[in-house]
């Protein structure tokens, strides 16, 4: 069995005492030595001293991403920049990137619990690790690279090579973990299919997924095409990087290292907490974080708490997987979609690649969805005009069933989509006018 930190098995109660003491230091931290925190608790009429629970967590603000970056580059830090020793940031594709401080103690916590994720998906001192995110200002690559090396893996730092290097690595250094991105892992799968290589030439056995959305039908592809067990994990640069919460053997849930994050899930509408188990928006209040602290900071990742403890041994709280972000949300014809229910329709889709892009534009006033997807090297009738018409054709009826809007599918050249290499693809082209 996976040996587990004690802070994993601590009774509710015990767990919730330790959340408040390291709320209350946080909280003063920022008072002290955030000018945002400070003006928006006097404003407020914020009486620190009287948060005594997770539930007085309401008394307090919102943080949201429009705040971070109004306080770009570092508005937000808590400490002086001489004691901030590494600096990572968004993307900043819409709008000015939010840049994070980390101390060190916050990269030794931080190390800590991305190696409590590696155990959990039962990675050891004995696996060879390849790291396939991009090492840059995102935190994913580094994040898992110190922690690997911690747990005593082997570690492989890939990022930048093309798919023919990293298969070519796989299958010579005998590589027995893929780190990376699912879109990335399907590119790979592509590439062992296009090439001829069955997947037992490589030694992989284990796969850490994340930065991106992706449904249980692209796990399931994953694992078919790799012969490996896929693991999901979820993290934000924000909060601190990969290690926020992640999946144990059970597969059901990620589990939320509590014991530094204080969850709440609300209504994005009404910012309301939800009921149990009811879908809402994550907001997380960091809890050990010296550099850079964040209070009831909106993800805007949609999800829910799943109910009762899991098998594993456990007790902190679990969410079900990333449903989508508010930010991803497609609204047509007030309709709210999200690009992995369309992922996992072609996914199921014999024929169909799992690359895809969704243009959106506006025609005579109404909204055009269309669905770009490519068919299957090995689809067996690829010249055949009628057979592609009419798995189009069927194609097109999964969507308009399943979303509930007017879809127009249409296959486009192989390999004419892009593939990831390494971090976020960008799913959606959205010309309607704003």
């Amino acid at each position: 069995m996976t040996q587990l930190d004690a802070n994993e098995t601590i009774d509710r109660e015990d767990l919730e005492q330790v959340q408040v003491e390291r709320l209350q230091a946080t909280l003063n931290r920022a008072r002290q030595n955030v000018a945002f925190y400070r003006e928006s608790f006097e404003r407020l009429g914020v009486d620190i001293e009287g948060i005594r629970s997770a539930a007085d967590l309401r008394a307090l603000p919102f943080t949201t991403k429009d705040d971070l970056r109004r306080s770009y580059p570092y508005g937000m830090f808590a400490v002086p920049l001489k004691d901030i020793v590494r600096i990572h940031a968004t993307s900043g594709t819409t709008g000015k990137p939010v840049i994070v401080g980390y101390t060190a103690g916050d990269i030794a916590v931080w190390t800590t619990l991305v190696t409590r994720l590696l155990r959990a998906a039962g990675v050891t001192e004995a696996d060879l690790v390849q790291i396939a995110f991009n090492y840059n200002l995102a935190s994913a690559a580094l994040g898992f690279h110190y922690a690997a090396e911690k747990l005593g893996a082997s570690v492989i730092p890939s990022s930048g090579e093309n798919v023919g290097r990293q298969v070519m690595v796989m299958r010579d250094y005998k590589t027995t973990a893929l780190i990376g991105a699912p879109s990335y892992a399907t590119h790979i799968a592509s590439h062992l299919r296009e090439k001829g290589i069955h997947p037992e030439e490589l030694r992989l056995r284990v796969g850490l997924f994340g930065s991106e959305g992706w449904s249980e039908a692209m796990r399931s592809e994953i694992e078919r095409s790799l012969h490996i067990v896929a693991y999901d994990n979820y993290g934000l640069t924000e909060l601190m990087g990969p290690g926020v919460a992640f999946e144990c053997s059970e597969r059901d849930g990620l589990h939320v290292n509590e014991d530094h994050f204080i969850l709440e899930v609300i209504d994005q509408r009404t910012l309301e907490p939800v009921a149990p188990g009811q879908e809402g928006e994550l907001v997380f209040t960091t809890i050990t974080k010296q550099g850079f602290p964040l209070i009831r900071y909106r993800t805007g990742d949609i999800s829910s708490i799943v109910a009762g403890d899991c098998p594993c041994g456990r007790k902190t709280a679990r969410i079900r997987r990333i449903q989508g972000r508010v930010d991803d949300m497609i609204i047509v014809d007030g309709v709210n979609i999200f690009p992995s229910q369309i992922e996992e329709i072609l996914v199921r889709t014999p024929g169909v690649e799992p690359h895809y892009r969704i243009v959106l534009d506006r025609v005579d006033g109404m909204d055009k969805v269309e669905v770009q997807a490519e068919l299957s090297a090995d689809f067996p009738y690829f010249d055949e005009a009628a057979r592609v018409a009419a798995l189009r054709a069927e194609l097109q009826a999964q969507l308009v069933e399943t979303l509930g809007i007017r879809v127009h599918a249409t296959f486009v050249e192989p390999k004419s989509i892009a593939r990831s290499e390494g971090g976020k693809l960008e799913r959606v082209v959205d010309r309607r006018p704003r």
